[in-house]
């Protein structure tokens, strides 16, 4: 159910010096609300990434593929890609200086694994007011059409929250965003491995069944500004923040763990799926 104490209203980014990102790139993210690709990780260093999140999957057994959520302040690997100062330099120029990472979540399917992911607005989800997080998605295998990349609908951020209806039994949710199709030409989110695409909270998005021989996995990462506030106490609860860079205003924040082993641990709290 929406939270009506939500304020899900787009704030076009203003950036008159941005260090990363070009003014044409911060323009396509105020009008259609994600930008890509950015390079990041280079082959070796997305490599060890991969062998890292492999792990974690394997550790944590059947749920593995769909159950790596939250855990940035609970295995030190987690935390260092969050707070990697090459991704951080793109998600400033996109909402300022002071930055929090308040989720993760490993999402892979399995080449023929035949769950969607509906289309849906990830705000609408959370307990979080403005809406002012941006996803970083970080391609761990390449991702194009043919192994289920993520699909954006351009242009669908700041239309507000959108009228939902039930879905069928192959998805992952059992809500979506009623008659996508017509809101726009959806764009396949084609990344290389160790690049990231950067998306607004509100943005319809999803993804369809992998119907093809080759993994898709990737690793979002979820940051904000600390003007962002969590509006149910007991959501709060699951939320384990770490702060990336400057201030964290009256956020709780947890600091690098010691920990790197998933099966001395547990989840916090499960927040979406892409």
């Amino acid at each position: 159910m929406l939270d009506t104490n939500q304020d899900l209203r787009f704030r076009p980014v203003v950036n008159a010096a941005p260090g990363k990102l070009t003014a044409d790139q911060i323009q396509h993210y105020n009008a259609h609300g994600f930008v890509q690709p950015f390079d990041i990780f280079p082959p070796d260093e997305i490599s060890a990434i991969r062998t890292y999140l492999d792990g974690l999957m394997r550790d944590l057994g059947p749920d593995g593929a769909y159950g790596i959520n939250c855990y940035q302040a609970r295995l030190s690997g987690l935390w260092d890609i969050a707070t990697d100062a090459r991704i951080l330099d793109h998600v400033q120029d996109i909402i300022g200086s002071d930055i929090l990472c308040w989720a993760t979540a490993v999402l892979s399917k399995k080449p023929q694994d035949p769950k969607a992911v509906p289309w849906h607005q990830d705000a609408s989800f959370w307990s979080l007011s403005p809406a002012r997080t941006v996803t970083v998605w970080l391609a761990i295998d390449d991702a194009d059409e043919r192994n289920s990349a993520m699909r954006f609908i351009p242009g669908t951020h700041d239309k507000g929250a959108m009228k939902v209806q039930s879905t069928g039994t192959e998805a992952v949710f059992h809500k979506e965003t009623a008659n996508a199709e017509a809101l726009g030409e959806p764009f396949t989110n084609a990344l290389k491995a160790g690049q990231i695409s950067m998306h607004a909270d509100m943005l319809v998005h999803g993804s369809q069944a992998n119907r093809s021989d080759r993994r898709r996995c990737g690793l979002t990462l979820r940051y904000c500004p600390p003007e962002v506030a969590i509006t149910d106490a007991a959501w709060a609860q699951g939320v384990e923040a770490i702060g990336c860079r400057g201030s964290a205003g009256n956020w709780r924040i947890f600091p690098r763990p010691e920990n790197n082993d998933i099966t001395k641990t547990q989840s916090p709290h499960v927040v979406g799926n892409n």
